[in-house]
């Protein structure tokens, strides 16, 4: 069985919010869950950008944003290395030394800007604790080919039909994962 499981899937589909569900029901029967997640910003109905959150501090920051002037260009966005650094890189770092389950939301072409992000996720995959994460479905990066590759490592396609009920089979995994 597999503790090392990267969630993919087609954008908007729920592959986040899979992950911060599962992230939070195992924090509430005393798993500990560290990483990083990443959400919407959005003015009005309108998404403008992205957070990355530290799930150990609660620690905050904008990981990319439509009115971000510097800062490597994905789309209509650039990505603020600064707080993809500071928060998402440290986010995974901490998780590997302190928690039970390592969260990584998610290795995209947003994330894979930083080279020590890269490495960071590096870490946490030979470190051998019990994984969850996301990838981007499309992503070339080597990062992406190494961890879609890995005989010991379950990608699980997220869909509309499997979304409201994998949070609970992922919980059920992670609780009695050794780590």
């Amino acid at each position: 069985m597999a503790f090392r499981v990267f969630l993919t899937g087609s954008p908007g589909v729920g592959k986040s919010t899979v992950v911060r569900q599962v992230a939070e029901e195992l924090r509430q029967i005393g798993v500990k869950a560290g990483g990083m997640t990443t959400g919407d910003i959005r003015s009005r109905s309108e998404r403008v950008g992205f957070e990355i959150r530290n799930l150990l501090t609660g620690e905050v920051g904008v990981l990319a944003h439509v009115n971000q002037s510097t800062g490597p260009r994905i789309g209509r966005y650039h990505v603020n290395s600064e707080d993809l650094d500071h928060i998402g890189t440290a986010a995974v770092l901490s998780a590997v030394s302190t928690a039970r389950l390592v969260v990584i939301d998610e290795v995209g072409p947003m994330e894979l800007t930083s080279i020590r992000f890269k490495d960071a996720v590096r870490a946490a995959v030979a470190s051998r604790k019990p994984i969850l994460g996301t990838v981007h479905r499309n992503a070339q990066d080597p990062l992406v080919r190494e961890i879609k590759s890995d005989r010991k490592t379950e990608i699980t396609e997220v869909t509309y039909g499997n979304r409201d009920t994998l949070a609970k089979v992922l919980v059920e995994r992670f609780r009695v994962a050794p780590g």
